[in-house]
């Protein structure tokens, strides 16, 4: 399938500056070699046919650690939830510790991402990740997404890319659905657990494009003794305009969703038979949430340009209430809380780059910006009981605005080598109105300034080298950043967050093609936080920590051995620690140290299909002096199905093995009735899904 990835208007974003250096150089076109044999940059598909992760990305790709996954691989993936989608990333990982309607825990390369913070994802050009949010910084709930529509998956690692910014040091992925179907279907999904799932779309000529259209509904219980109860809609219209030269895209998307949420749990009550596995502390912790967006995407090229342009305009809100200490902090009452917001978000960006030739070398230059607005209201922290409101820890609005330029240059010094330099600019406007405490109120602004170069050797025998450079950052929550005194007695002071944190890494990597039929990778890579300071919107106070170190290695593999066979194998060491913290207590909390994901997927005679998917993390601890472990978890998920022209029958068995492992598990205090006043410290855990088996049949027309 022929796809496009940078859209825009040249005659918008490229005229006055191509009057600028268009003067300087001679335009030339896209090189090195004709565009479709090599794409000139990873993110840059242009007419290139995507095959998931067998696309050649030789010569296009910056980075080892740079990939694509598309159709191919979602094709026969089961995926026990949306959030799984980050897994196809090589060495990320998504986990829950709460309802499925709630955004996922994610972990990369060491981090604790929570629900966003240093990994960044895109749909369609509209960042996902949401800043100053009412549960977490960089909150990045996917449930939004409907898989079946995603037509690829653009993913990068590390601080060495121009054209992403704040949460992205760790690594960032970019979403895109499909122009167009084939054909329509509808597809029905039951399973174990009440579990159903109906996805029906199709797509039509309208007018010189095409109109794609599709609705998604899911119910689920869940295994949990107090049932879930999950309502889930989703609906997405796509507009495509798809020319040679140039084209355009129109989204409109709606998500909403309410459940019931089954929170993390004293491992101690589970041993002593007080709480089961599947139990609740608090039967009353439940969420919802609404999500709706329009964006459109223009982009147009030609033999020395090509340029993008994106809008997009969003509403969203949340109410997400949770206990997870019990009855720690009031006996009485209980330590729920409920947290909502409500925000309208607004942006864009554009690019431009030109295809020139100075002073005798083939170059391609890179001009672009980012702004984005979020207005956030009634932003608000409560104590509360049975989702009662029993008590006010903070409410307020928030501005918040960033603006980024970034330049990019690729030079091509020899045919067997070329270089990518990048130079980042961005800049953060917080303005906090806080209802409770006024000291609490005021404005910042922030500004950083971010380096990149990468150094790409060959190809030689199919093998490219690569060596990568570069800074990045993450911002804190606006609310950090003015805080004066402690929401929670405002006569005593509070310290403020620095509005940005400031990162740095370096990787050297290998990418191969030489054996016939398989792409691995392999890279080795170091990253460092100058502070991992952060706001806990679920305190309404900032959680200090030092400057960190992270290091590690990925290897990746992905094999078609012959046409009806495909293997892939994935393996991610990672180590992290706090640099000021002495040896024996300097472990980071909740860092996820070996990640490894394999999978085979078989297309077998007389349109039989077969797959399995193992998944294993491990050494992960849950205190800074590694006493307490998280322990191994391991999951294998089984596949078969039957396709005989329109109808497509399959059975997926998730958790074959029926494992209780953790899917995530924290050490803190908490308190159940009985217990001493002062709490108890210990590991709280969430199990993962126990074994269930999903049957689908869908129907093309």
């Amino acid at each position: 399938m022929k796809t496009r990835l940078h859209f825009s208007i040249h005659s918008i974003v490229g005229w006055g500056l191509g009057i600028a250096l268009g003067t300087l150089a001679e335009p030339v076109l896209a090189h090195p070699q004709p565009e479709e044999e090599n794409p000139s940059s990873l993110l840059v598909l242009d007419t290139v046919e995507v095959q998931g992760r067998a696309t050649d990305l030789l010569g296009a790709a910056n980075s080892a650690s740079q990939g694509v996954v598309g159709q191919p691989e979602f094709k026969y993936r089961p995926l026990s939830r949306v959030g799984e989608l980050v897994e196809v990333v090589p060495g990320a990982l998504a986990t829950q510790h709460s309802g499925t309607g709630k955004a996922n825990q994610y972990f990369l390369r060491g981090f604790n991402l929570d629900h966003g913070t240093d990994f960044s994802v895109t749909v369609d050009g509209v960042p996902m990740n949401l800043p100053t949010h009412a549960h977490g910084q960089g909150y990045l709930d996917l449930n939004g997404i409907i898989p079946e529509l995603v037509d690829r998956v653009e993913y990068g690692k590390g601080p060495y890319y121009a054209d992403v910014g704040d949460f992205s040091s760790a690594g960032y992925a970019r979403m895109h659905t499909l122009h167009r179907l084939p054909q329509g279907f509808v597809k029905f999904t039951g399973g174990e657990y009440d579990y159903y799932r109906v996805v029906a779309a199709n797509s039509n000529a309208l007018g010189t494009g095409d109109l794609l259209y599709a609705a998604e509904v899911n119910f689920n219980d869940g295994p949990w003794k107090r049932p879930e109860e999950l309502d889930k809609f989703n609906g997405m219209l796509r507009y495509t305009i798809d020319r040679e030269d140039w084209g355009l895209a129109l989204h409109g998307k709606a998500y909403r969703a309410q459940w019931n949420a089954t929170n993390q749990i004293p491992e101690r009550a589970v041993q002593s038979g007080q709480i089961d596995l599947y139990g609740t502390m608090d039967p009353s912790d439940a969420g919802k949430t609404d999500r709706y967006s329009l964006s459109g995407d223009f982009w147009s090229r030609g033999d020395s340009y090509k340029n993008q342009l994106n809008v997009y305009a969003a509403y969203y809100d949340v109410a997400l209430f949770s206990n997870f200490t019990g009855f720690l902090d009031d006996p009485v009452h209980g330590d729920q809380i409920g947290q909502k917001e409500r925000r309208v978000i607004v942006g864009g960006s554009g690019e431009q780059t030109w295809f020139n030739r100075w002073f005798g070398l083939d170059m391609d230059n890179t001009l672009g910006f980012q702004v984005r607005h979020d207005a956030i209201m009634d932003l608000i922290l409560n104590r509360t009981e049975r989702r009662r409101t029993i008590g006010s820890v903070s409410r307020g609005d928030v501005d918040e605005t960033s603006l980024s330029f970034y330049f990019s240059n690729q030079t091509h010094w020899l045919p067997k080598f070329r270089t990518v330099a990048g130079l980042r600019s961005d800049t953060f406007f917080f303005d906090v109105a806080d209802r409770l405490i006024p000291q609490n109120s005021g404005s910042e602004t922030a500004s950083i300034v971010s380096p990149k170069l990468s150094l790409i050797f060959g190809p030689w025998q199919d093998t490219e080298f690569f060596v990568n450079l570069g800074y990045g950052f993450h911002s804190n929550d606006a609310r950090g950043v003015t805080t004066r005194a402690d929401p929670t007695d405002p006569t005593l002071p509070q310290s403020s967050v620095p509005p940005l944190a400031k990162q740095r890494g370096a990787e050297g990597g290998i990418r191969s093609q030489y054996v016939k039929g398989l792409n691995t990778t392999l890279a080795v890579w170091w990253l460092e936080s100058d502070s991992e300071l952060v706001f806990a919107g679920d305190a309404g106070t900032t959680e200090p920590t030092g400057k960190s170190e992270r290091y590690g290695v990925e290897w990746t593999n992905f094999y078609k051995p012959v046409d009806w066979l495909t293997l892939d194998a994935d393996f991610a060491f990672t180590s992290a620690s706090y640099r000021d913290a002495p040896r024996g207590a300097n472990d980071i909390p909740n860092s996820v140290g070996r990640v490894i994901s394999a999978g085979a997927v078989a297309e077998l005679p007389y349109n039989f299909f077969a797959t399995v998917r193992l998944r294993h993390f491990g050494h992960v601890p849950l205190t800074e002096d590694g006493s307490v472990d998280a322990g191994d978890t391991t999951l294998v998920n089984l596949g078969a199905g039957y396709q005989y022209r329109q109808l497509k029958l399959a059975v997926d068995v998730f958790n074959l093995f029926d494992s209780k492992s953790n899917d995530i598990a924290y050490y803190y205090t908490s308190r159940l009735p009985g217990e001493p006043p002062e709490g108890v410290d210990g590991v709280l855990k969430h199990p993962v899904m126990p074994r269930q088996v999903r049957v689908t049949a869908s129907v093309s027309f």
